[in-house]
């Protein structure tokens, strides 16, 4: 039966991937849960034909079988579903989605990635095959790890995934002393960074970036303006001005601010009144302890940060070892002798990573990335 309603292994694989590429319209949007991608495949005489498309909801629910399901109808029945991540199987209000994909009488199901809460591993596929369902599991299992690679980490290591992303010059450096901002890479390569950040949970910078450059971190792409990730600075004495961009849009893009124990009472006041929150941080070694940070954010329900700040927070993440994912846009132009030296090139990466694609190209600039190896 392997390949009925599909046109086997090479058919499989093609489905799978189209599912991959729609779970990714909710990157960023789905809170606790994984935007997870379900295609409905039947064969109508003539081919394969998709009669049910599904992507988890914004917020989280309902869960992409759900949508994929509604949306084939009975035509369901007989048919094969490509479910990115193994169907939930655990009871809640609603019924898990492995015994929905039982109830609309599909006969097979394709599975991409394995899911490691110990509520779905393995047991949704159980309760699929213990109802005579064909299941066929990891499809493009890495690939579609890859597009959820943020809901796993914090499943598996209950800390919020880390993505460093650097813009660093043809001679290594990451920006001008007393500068401000200073454009690395051009108009092409600084799109593809909204676009990252459209699909990140948050992104953060340190207060020396905060103070020096007033960067507003919103996604600036004609239409994806609402999906601003959350916007976190580490400023353990709250200097952050409230007079600054980011305390100024607090209150239409949220903001929090990973702060002291005990920050001045006045300044906090004042941030607050303009609408930032705040991370009550510990600390090690006079700075904020950067893994508990990372737990305290998962607990929040927010899965992927990507950390945009100068070189000495770079530098903090990947000396705790909690970069998970490094982005370095290599840019045409040098800098200069006063320029601020980048914490890693293109020939210097930290041990431990690999490069999973080839590079790409945006414009005049590169795109390099790695991953850290399992």
């Amino acid at each position: 039966m392997a390949g009925q309603g599909s046109g086997g292994e090479a058919a499989d694989r093609r489905y799978m991937a189209a599912a991959i590429r729609l779970s990714r319209k909710h990157m960023g949007l789905t809170a606790t849960n994984p935007s997870v991608g379900t295609l409905i495949v039947r064969e109508d005489g003539h081919g394969p034909v998709i009669i049910g498309r599904g992507v988890t909801a914004l917020g989280g629910r309902p869960h992409a079988e759900t949508e994929a399901l509604a949306e084939a109808g009975a035509l369901a029945r007989g048919a094969t579903a490509y479910v990115t991540l193994e169907p939930c199987a655990h009871h809640g209000r609603t019924p898990p989605c492995a015994d929905a994909l039982v109830a609309a009488g599909v006969s097979r199901v394709v599975g991409g990635a394995s899911d490691p809460d110990p509520r779905v591993s393995g047991r949704g596929y159980a309760i699929l095959r213990a109802a005579g369902i064909e299941v066929v599991e990891n499809v493009l299992a890495n690939e579609a790890a890859d597009a959820m690679s943020a809901y796993l980490t914090r499943s598996s290591r209950k800390r919020a995934e880390v993505t460093l992303k650097l813009a660093v010059s043809a001679d290594g450096k990451i920006g001008r002393r007393g500068a401000g901002q200073v454009a690395i890479t051009g108009e092409i390569a600084r799109r593809q960074v909204h676009l990252l950040r459209a699909e990140s949970d948050a992104i953060l910078v340190g207060i020396g970036t905060a103070l020096a450059d007033d960067p507003l971190l919103t996604v600036r792409l004609p239409g994806l303006e609402a999906r601003s990730p959350v916007r976190i600075a580490l400023d353990q004495a709250l200097r952050l001005p409230v007079t600054s961009r980011l305390a100024q849009t607090a209150r239409a893009v949220p903001l929090l601010l990973a702060c002291g124990q005990h920050p001045d009472a006045g300044r906090r006041a004042a941030l607050e009144a303009a609408g930032a929150g705040f991370i009550a941080t510990d600390s090690f070694e006079g700075r904020i302890a950067l893994p508990e940070l990372l737990e305290d954010l998962a607990g929040r329900g927010l899965s992927s940060v990507m950390v945009e700040g100068g070189a000495e927070v770079a530098a903090s993440f990947l000396a705790e070892g909690l970069v998970d994912r490094i982005l370095l846009f290599v840019g045409e132009q040098a800098v200069g002798a006063d320029g601020i030296d980048c914490p890693l090139t293109p020939s210097r990466v930290p041990e431990g990573f690999h490069a999973p694609r080839p590079e790409l190209r945006f414009g005049g600039d590169r795109c390099i990335e790695w991953v850290r190896v399992a």
